[in-house]
């Protein structure tokens, strides 16, 4: 009798074992011909395989199929028979005849469906939770919408499915629930992170911006000790680039929780990466006043007067008036603190200054010299003086010099970012020379640098050489206009300016054409010359307008009517243009900000 159910066992398990191959084959040869489109014979498989196991997969290519075939009768008795013979599953099969049914243009009786879907769910949460996922894959938010809220009555918790329900808040478009519960969420779990970057996808419309901030601030006047939506304001007024108000929101976080300045600095440096000189400068004095004992406060001084001298350095034109304040507050700042490892920078600065803006060349070299005494034991802050001293040699037309400094840099930092600073340099030095092929073989190899910058930079004057090099043995027109950019290195404006008309004069139908006019504009910018700024900007863009300078240049006379010649309705205009003929320009999201604030829309 023993063997004889041994036996048995052993047949069963044969039998089973046998079962789930031919499971596992049908489901295949369903998926197979459901990929190939044959639906018909797709249908038969599917049919087989959800009476014996349910995927929910294989119901979905089941329903898909159907409404291909339009076989509307067959499925309605299949749907009808799995509810009764496969209860667990009646969800499931309930949510996809509903969609049956919206097929065929019966909306209310598909309602009806998705309504017995969410009851037959009875107390299964995390079935609910799926079903409403599914709701959304298939367009139908407001479904999942009531299934999750359905969910949250039936075990009465109001703190469940919130990242959930947000989701489908935005798919239904109601911003403002949908915010509340991520900032719900937010508190709760104090999860900033996953806040934000769900607000990050959700939050692209202006309007739902300029909500996200309104609930922020009531959220901080209702709750003022609550640093979470303090931190949440800061974050997105940094995706906007305001870092005004994010130093208005940090400075009161700093003094509530006693941040002794260190996120404050950090937002300082943020502002000063992102270009915004003027707040950089705000919030490195408030430290600097707020923290004068404090370990912070050196530093905070140095980086106020670098803020203001990057101010100073792109307010054309250039006033030596106010460079020479820069290096009366930098030496102030050098009598204060001694010459040491805390005032390095600043003597490096002052040195920068002397030689391009002051033209005192031994100032700089003996400021310099001082400097890397001082921070001899910093190998990194020597070689950037080194740098900067091969930028001084060659200021002074001496690029032998500048090129047996620039090597010793490469030779020191040989697999660094500076070593690679050091080789663009040399590179750039043998372009300025004339030296093209020199040049081209080691910008190939800083297209490779680990640095984007420097990668970009490499490779944008690699195809410039490339571009306007060979097409004349002698290469002289090329030769000539590296030459002019060695003279806008050495500050020599003026001489450039005639050396680009008389280069214009000569090679209107050069390939360096467009650079040509386009390096002349940004000359005269930079010599305050706005008029002569604008007719080559006008120029270059009627001339080459449909090339990769369009939208530089339509960007430039739209500044230069807004910024120099006052000229609102032009300035929209241009703003207007580039936005709409240049939609993938780089220029149009700031197009767009200043076209706004031009027509007096409160911006947030």
């Amino acid at each position: 009798m023993r063997k004889v159910c041994e036996l048995l066992i052993i047949v069963l398990i044969i039998a089973a074992g046998a079962g789930a191959a031919r499971a596992q084959s049908e489901k295949e040869m369903a998926e197979e011909y459901f990929k190939n489109g044959d639906c018909a014979k797709a249908l038969t498989y599917y049919n087989n395989l959800l009476k014996t196991n349910f995927e929910k997969s294989s119901l979905k290519n089941y329903t898909s199929c159907i409404i291909k075939t339009k076989d509307w009768s067959a499925a309605e008795q299949f749907y009808k028979k799995q509810i009764k013979a496969d209860a667990a599953n009646a969800s499931w099969y309930y949510l996809y005849w509903g969609l049956l049914l919206e097929a065929q243009g019966k909306p209310q009786e598909a309602a009806k469906k998705n309504e017995q879907a969410v009851v037959s769910s009875g107390a299964k949460v995390e079935l609910k939770r799926d079903l409403a996922e599914e709701f959304r894959n298939i367009s139908q938010p407001e479904w999942a919408k009531n299934i999750l809220l359905e969910a949250r009555e039936s075990i009465k918790r109001n703190d469940i499915f919130q990242l959930e329900l947000a989701s489908v808040y935005r798919d239904l478009n109601q911003p403002e629930k949908m915010i509340d519960e991520l900032l719900s969420y937010g508190m709760r779990y104090q999860n900033t992170e996953v806040v934000q970057n769900m607000l990050q996808d959700f939050t692209k419309d202006e309007k739902e911006q300029a909500l996200l901030e309104k609930v922020l601030y009531d959220k901080i006047q209702k709750f003022p000790n609550e640093g979470f939506y303090n931190e949440l304001l800061i974050w997105y007024q940094i995706q906007k680039k305001d870092f005004y108000k994010a130093f208005i929101q940090e400075r009161a976080l700093d003094r509530r929780f006693k941040h002794n300045g260190a996120r404050l600095y950090n937002l300082g440096m943020l502002a000063l990466q992102n270009l915004d000189y003027q707040n950089a400068g705000t919030i490195f004095d408030h430290l600097v006043k707020e923290y004068p004992k404090g370990q912070l406060y050196p530093v905070s001084r140095r980086m106020a007067i670098f803020a203001r001298e990057e101010q100073v350095k792109n307010t054309y034109p250039i006033k030596r008036g106010e460079v020479q304040k820069l290096l009366g507050q930098y030496q102030e700042l050098v009598d204060e603190l001694g010459v040491n490892v805390r005032t390095i920078e600043a003597l490096r600065n002052m040195a920068i200054l002397y030689a391009f803006y002051m033209d005192d060349f031994k100032k700089a070299t003996e400021t310099l010299q001082i400097a890397i005494e001082a921070g001899k034991q910093e190998k990194n802050f020597v070689d950037k003086c080194k740098l900067d001293l091969g930028d001084i040699y060659l200021l002074q037309g001496e690029p032998w010099e500048a090129t047996l400094v620039y090597s010793q840099v490469e030779k020191s930092q040989k697999d660094d970012l500076l070593g690679y600073e050091a080789k663009l340099r040399n590179a750039k030095l043998h372009y300025f020379k004339g030296e093209f092929e020199l040049a081209k073989a080691v910008l190939d190899i800083l297209k490779k640098a680990t640095s984007r910058e420097i990668a970009n930079d490499a490779n944008n004057l690699s195809l410039l050489i490339m571009d306007n090099t060979g097409l004349d043995s002698t290469e002289t027109a090329m030769r000539r206009y590296s030459a002019v950019e060695l003279q806008l290195f050495q500050n020599k404006k003026y001489e450039a300016i005639d050396s680009l008309k008389s280069l214009y004069q000569q090679y209107q139908t050069h390939s360096l054409t467009d650079e040509i006019v386009w390096l002349t504009a940004k000359t005269y910018m930079k010599l305050d010359s706005n008029q002569q700024a604008l007719e080559s900007l006008k120029l270059l863009y009627s001339k080459f307008g449909h090339d990769i300078y369009g939208d530089d240049a339509l960007f430039a006379m739209a500044k230069l009517y807004q910024e120099k010649l006052n000229d609102k309705e032009q300035s929209m205009k241009l703003y207007q243009e580039l936005m709409e003929k240049y939609p993938g320009s780089i220029f149009v999201a700031e197009s767009r900000k200043r076209f706004r604030i031009l027509r007096g829309d409160v911006i947030n």
